[in-house]
């Protein structure tokens, strides 16, 4: 399946420059969300914009393939890559900010998406998960009665990108997803549990 990840942002609220190029442990963020699409067996596109011209570098450099959008918001950039490319089948598209997002996820999550066979699927992460690690998410919603923010990852139907599709909100109580990376208080939170994971 293909995936694209979005890369297009200003990330101005963590203001350390071009957001998915931001290193955790030596490695940018959006290499971790590549290593995970890509070892689950997708195809990965960046979809990137005039913002994160620092980012298209790094991708030519490394012979990924990417797709340079308007930047004119998350979907619209999402609906123009998709049309752009020609996709009508189902994909996945997600933030570049999950560092700790694993191909294991990603895989288990494809994998519910086949069962449902639903349009489109949406991907949660209960609240308790992300209070625990300090994370503050910016908005939530109950999912099978479990109050919850959304991880950044979902499944779309190409050849109906332009409307609204029949969603599964798929609950996923794994920790690694609360870690959406937007402020520098964020990054230390991530960077705090790597340290007490593998100390």
């Amino acid at each position: 399946m293909l995936a694209l990840i979005l890369a297009g942002g200003e990330g101005s609220r963590l203001g350390l420059g071009e957001k998915p190029l931001v290193t955790i442990r030596g490695i940018p963020m959006v290499q971790y969300v590549v290593g995970a699409f890509e070892g689950a067996g997708c195809e990965v596109v960046i979809v990137l914009s005039k913002k994160t011209p620092y980012t298209q570098n790094w991708c030519r450099a490394r012979g990924i393939e990417h797709y340079a959008a308007c930047g004119a918001g998350f979907m619209e950039d999402i609906i123009e890559a998709v049309q752009a490319l020609g996709e009508d089948e189902p994909l996945f598209t997600s933030v570049s900010d999950l560092p700790f997002l694993g191909k294991e996820t990603v895989s288990c999550i494809l994998d519910r998406y086949r069962e449902e066979g639903r349009e489109a699927l949406s991907t949660w992460v209960p609240l308790n998960l992300t209070a625990r690690h300090g994370c503050r998410p910016a908005y939530l919603e109950w999912i099978d009665g479990v109050e919850a923010c959304p991880a950044g990852v979902n499944i779309l139907t190409g050849a109906e990108i332009t409307r609204p599709q029949d969603e599964l909100q798929l609950l996923v109580p794994d920790p690694r997803l609360a870690f959406n990376i937007n402020t520098r208080e964020d990054l230390a939170l991530a960077q705090k549990w790597l340290d007490e994971e593998f100390v």
